[in-house]
């Protein structure tokens, strides 16, 4: 592959300016024994890599709180301070609180706009070294071409992309403070950028913010620390987001050595194990599917399929619920439209539901322990599997309805069956198998955004496949326990001949 030398001199030019930037700050320090890397031949742009051998509870880096890019710490909040309240009402006295919502500032487009800033107020920001290193380009779905996403199939993910909602959302939120306030935003001399450079540059600082950004506040509010000195996102509260320099060049995987600790003053990231010389500082972005890791990171990796997810939509479950409770009976269209609209009406009814497997969490080392398993379906699907069999009851008088009410395990027996034939009808939503995803895999016959894909529809298909597997031994189990009981109650003389 050629190499560029100049993006190359650039890059590693910008590592140095970081480093040395990060060092001069007052009350930032350097673990000697950590540095700053090269990982773009790993796909993983920076890391920090051990020189030498680390003992746990070592701290690696501390920034101070005051040298955190957030809303506290920026002069944008001065300049403009009427769009930094939070504390506003849902709506204002008119009442018009759609319109209210699609304007008003939350603590995510805040940060977006403090970014937006602070990047065009060039060396006059001082954060600028930290500016120039962070990514400019990303692989979050946000960005892929429609033929990159056809590449993830049926996976609920393709929804889940927003680029639309964020198009919105830029040009209501951000477009409209920037242009109202373009002497604010734009330098005395400087270039006024069109409205197609602020949109691009405004989806790279929020895909930015979606990867790194930390929640500021929640020390102070919630003692339980272990659950929540975690990457976060906050989409819809107050809370003061920021971006951390130096924590970002942290990599993460679903196994890691190194945790960020929170204190009054400073963020420190500490080792949670011995690391040895040459090995990465991984950080912990928290139990996410491979789906959700690309989806806010832009990357797979293999520890992280432990916690993927597959969503099963209830249309699926009904039309098998459906085959079977009319056994042959003929039941009028108006009448099943009674039967959906009963079901749908329940406040606890599911669009769909998620199937996940039982996994433990990392120990206080950061080490994974037993594999995870699928062990059983969610007790909501039951629910509303048992809620439609009552409107079928209601509104056809079915007997298999009825009888299925009645019996406990009959009624068991009929939503597993039931939600096998839906489990089989959504694997065959995806166009591939599992094995042809796996050939792909395994021959190395895919990469870069192709290969994500592939291991995300692969990793549902892996789930929807374990999930079938456990209905069957669970419908085994239930013939087998039928059998033994049919057995027990037969005369003793009749088992004898037998």
């Amino acid at each position: 592959m050629e190499v560029d030398s100049d993006a190359n001199s650039r890059f590693l030019d910008g590592t140095r300016s970081f480093v040395g930037w990060f060092r001069a700050i007052p009350g930032a320090t350097f673990h000697n024994n950590i540095a700053v890397e090269d990982l773009r031949g790993q796909n993983a742009g920076r890391g920090i890599i051990a020189t030498a051998d680390i003992e746990p509870d070592t701290i690696l880096f501390t920034i101070p709180r005051d040298a955190i890019v957030c809303a506290a710490t920026s002069a944008l909040q001065s300049q403009i301070p009427q769009i930094f309240n939070l504390d506003h009402d849902d709506a204002d006295e008119d009442g018009d609180e759609d319109e209210h919502r699609s304007t008003s500032q939350d603590s995510w487009t805040l940060l977006i706009l403090v970014m937006m800033y602070e990047y065009l107020q060039g060396d006059a920001s001082r954060w600028r070294p930290y500016l120039d290193v962070l990514p400019t380009t990303f692989d979050t779905p946000m960005f892929w071409s429609p033929a990159e996403l056809s590449e993830l199939q049926a996976s609920a993910l393709v929804a889940k992309v927003g680029k639309e909602e964020a198009d919105l959302m830029i040009k209501s939120k951000i477009l409209a403070v920037i242009r109202a306030h373009e002497h604010v935003f734009f330098p005395a001399g400087s270039h006024r950028m069109r409205d197609e450079q602020l949109f691009e540059l405004a989806h790279r600082m929020g895909s930015a913010i979606m990867a790194y950004a930390f929640d500021l506040e929640k020390d102070d509010e919630n003692g339980d620390a272990e659950e929540d000195d975690e990457w976060v996102e906050d989409r819809e509260g107050k809370t003061m987001l920021g971006m951390v320099p130096m924590a970002d060049i942290l990599n993460a995987d679903a196994e890691f050595n190194a945790h960020i600790n929170h204190s009054e003053n400073a963020l420190t990231a500490v080792a949670l194990r011995p690391i040895r010389a040459g090995e990465e500082i991984l950080n912990y972005y928290g139990p996410l599917s491979t789906g959700e890791l690309l989806r806010r990171y832009g990357y797979v990796t293999p520890k992280h399929s432990r916690y993927d997810v597959v969503e099963l939509p209830w249309g699926l479950v009904e039309n098998e619920l459906k085959e079977r409770v009319t056994a042959g009976k003929s039941v009028d269209a108006p009448e099943w439209d009674a039967v959906k609209r009963i079901t749908e009406s329940d406040e606890e009814f599911d669009e769909s539901f998620v199937l996940e497997r039982s996994s433990d969490d990392p120990d206080s080392t950061g080490k994974l322990g037993a594999d995870a398993i699928f062990d059983g379906l969610p007790d909501e699907l039951g629910e509303q599997c048992k809620r439609y069999l009552k409107a079928v009851k209601k509104v056809t008088n079915a007997a298999v309805a009825a009888q299925a009410l009645s019996d406990r395990d009959t009624r068991k027996e009929l939503c597993l069956q039931s939600v096998l034939g839906a489990l089989q009808s959504r694997e065959r939503q995806y166009p591939t198998s599992l094995e042809d995803d796996e050939q792909l895999i395994h021959a190395g016959e895919v990469v870069g955004r192709q290969r994500m894909a592939v291991w995300v529809r692969r990793g549902e298909k892996q789930l929807l496949r374990e999930a079938q597997l456990w209905i069957g031994r669970e419908l085994d189990e239930m013939r087998s326990k039928r059998t033994r009981a049919h057995e027990d109650d037969a005369p003793a003389a009749k088992r004898r001949r037998c």
